[in-house]
């Protein structure tokens, strides 16, 4: 191509409406619930939104108890602190996940073990674990990447040999299921997210499900700045005094109200965020084919919830250059996590292993701009953009 073509062509280029990789969705009634829990006088945690979030996933669900919590990270380090976990124990979790599903047990001075991804997709490798598992090991921290369920029976029947607890990371499976069991729901406890980024949200926010109701109590307790004020708004007793260790894990009325109306729309949501990941996965399946990318493989035991799309490709070096391509024709697209056992914090701590699909990912893994209004033609824009980067 000569010089007056390729300015031709960053001139066309930078006409071109950008596509952003998300694009928070408001359903209608977000401002409206606000506006209502301010009226109502109370909006710190625990008003009548909440409530009303709490039922509508344990009616939802069928989760025993939930907890709504400030986000998934303030989620699963009150499960690390429900499991009374400190200096000398061990958890299991996947390299190929976001800091926060290790930091909440590295705070309490626990040791973390990285376990690899599968070949099939980013979810932690059951065959592997049982390897990992020794007298200080005391929970298996699973991650249902991309909503996708890891296979639990495998870690369910670890876990249940050897005495160990399976907190679920299930901040992007919202709606999501493993043979028809949510996930969240499997595992002694689940952690959500309500981030910008996720199916439904409120800004920041997460959610801690209890499936064990022997933490019940002691969650309130702990989620309550370590007081047993929830028991005395209730009424079960005649004051209320610090009684255990604690923190402020509660969300403002106001972040449960806008979520409870992203909730009333969950359906809707779901519908087309599900159109649209099929809509990248039927468009691309060419370039699949031909052996150039490889798209999301849905095991037969989950269901898919359209959290994200992805792709993979071949290398850390093509993955550049289709990234770089893309950001050319004015469209988002981003890579994910960094393998944390090799993170300059954690490397020295690492046991030395090689976790060769955790690798893989890091370098090979693309997410494709999804969000709730993400037009079709857009859709098309960015699949044919995927295309002309292979074929030239």
């Amino acid at each position: 191509m000569d010089n007056l073509g390729k300015l031709r062509e960053m001139h066309n280029d930078s006409k071109k409406e950008p596509i952003g990789f998300n694009k928070p969705f408001m359903t209608g009634n977000e401002l409206q619930y606000i506006m209502d829990a301010v009226k109502s006088g109370k909006i710190s945690g625990d008003g009548e939104f909440t409530k009303k979030c709490h039922l509508f996933f344990e009616n939802r669900y069928k989760f025993k108890k939930t907890l709504l919590t400030t986000s998934c990270t303030d989620a699963l380090e009150l499960s690390a602190l429900l499991l009374n976990l400190g200096p000398g124990d061990e958890i299991i979790a996947p390299s190929f996940t976001f800091v926060s599903t290790v930091n909440a047990f590295l705070l309490r001075g626990v040791k973390i073990v990285f376990v690899d991804s599968t070949s099939e997709n980013p979810n932690m490798d059951p065959s592997l674990l049982e390897e990992l598992i020794n007298e200080n090991t005391k929970a298996i921290i699973p991650v249902h990447y991309a909503g996708i369920a890891c296979e639990m029976d495998t870690i369910m029947a670890l876990a249940k040999k050897y005495g160990l607890y399976v907190i679920e990371d299930a901040a992007q499976a919202i709606d999501s299921y493993y043979k028809g069991k949510p996930l969240g729901g499997i595992g002694q406890m689940g952690a959500f997210s309500f981030h910008e980024t996720k199916n439904v949200i409120s800004g920041e926010g997460g959610m801690l499900v209890l499936n064990d109701l022997e933490f019940a109590d002691r969650a309130e307790v702990i989620r309550e700045k370590g007081t047993n004020r929830s028991a005395f708004f209730r009424g079960e007793v005649d004051k209320y005094g610090w009684v255990d260790v604690g923190s402020s894990f509660l969300p403002s009325d106001l972040i449960a109200a806008f979520l409870f109306a992203q909730l009333e729309n969950i359906n809707a949501i779901q519908q087309r965020r599900l159109e649209i990941w099929n809509s990248y996965n039927e468009k691309l399946s060419k370039l699949e084919k031909a052996g150039k990318i490889k798209l999301p493989v849905i095991p037969e035991y989950a269901s898919n919830n359209g959290h994200m799309f992805y792709l993979t490709c071949e290398n850390l070096d093509e993955r550049t250059r289709l990234v770089e391509k893309l950001k050319k024709e004015n469209i988002n697209a981003v890579f994910h996590y960094i393998s944390l056992h090799s993170s300059k914090f954690y490397a020295e701590k690492h046991d030395g292993r090689i976790l060769k699909w955790s690798d893989y990912y890091t370098d090979s893994l693309v997410r494709l701009p999804f969000f709730y209004e993400l037009k079709d033609e857009s859709i098309d824009r960015i699949v044919q953009a995927i295309t002309s980067f292979y074929e030239d």
